[in-house]
């Protein structure tokens, strides 16, 4: 039987950022990858009550030649070592500097990553969440038919479309999953792209 899942982004949800005129960057060395406190308690939770975690990341640091698969790589083996509850982590590589043609269907705000998620591990889209600290993340979730939290930290940076939650960390956010554990995405409003 499928199961929900709550889809987290990784920098800046899970891990902190890197700020940089006002904008969010992912850390470039290991040694700097550090969750905020709060996230392996809120992933426990959130794993405790069933739901299946999934990290969806766009890391196209590596696709543009400016940091090494391995190191992303040696994050995420840290990550499943502080967060053991992490089912799966999907990553997409893509430069995302398409000048022509069609983004990859992988890289955030196109929902691809979530999708693929969904069938390997047989998850319920329709009773899933997306949590995240960027449009990206908001519009992704949108667009796999899920429900959406966005952790507002202030970039500069506006939302494509309201998120059905806003919220200032990780703990609140799983607050609002927990309360709701068996509503239904209304799929009409928003159907999932394919």
């Amino acid at each position: 039987m499928p199961r929900p899942a709550v889809f987290l982004d990784r920098d800046g949800t899970l891990n902190r950022q890197v700020i940089r005129d006002g904008k969010p960057f992912s850390p470039m060395r290991v040694e700097d990858f550090a969750l905020f406190d709060d996230v392996p308690a809120a992933c426990a939770d959130l794993a405790a009550a069933g739901f299946v975690l999934v990290v969806a990341t766009n890391q196209p640091d590596v696709g543009r030649g400016a940091m090494a698969q391995a190191t992303v790589e040696a994050m995420h083996e840290k990550l499943r070592q502080l967060v053991p509850q992490i089912a799966r982590i999907e990553v997409c590589y893509a430069p995302g500097q398409e000048k022509s043609g069609p983004p990859d269907r992988r890289r955030k705000p196109e929902p691809g990553m979530l999708i693929d998620a969904a069938q390997a591990l047989d998850l319920d889209l329709a009773h899933s969440w997306m949590i995240g600290d960027r449009w990206r993340d908001v519009e992704c979730g949108r667009r796999a038919g899920v429900r959406t939290i966005f952790i507002d930290f202030g970039y500069t940076e506006e939302l494509l479309h309201p998120p059905d939650f806003t919220v200032r960390s990780l703990t609140e956010a799983a607050r609002i999953v927990l309360a709701r554990p068996s509503e239904r995405k209304l799929n009409d409003r928003y159907p999932p792209s394919r």
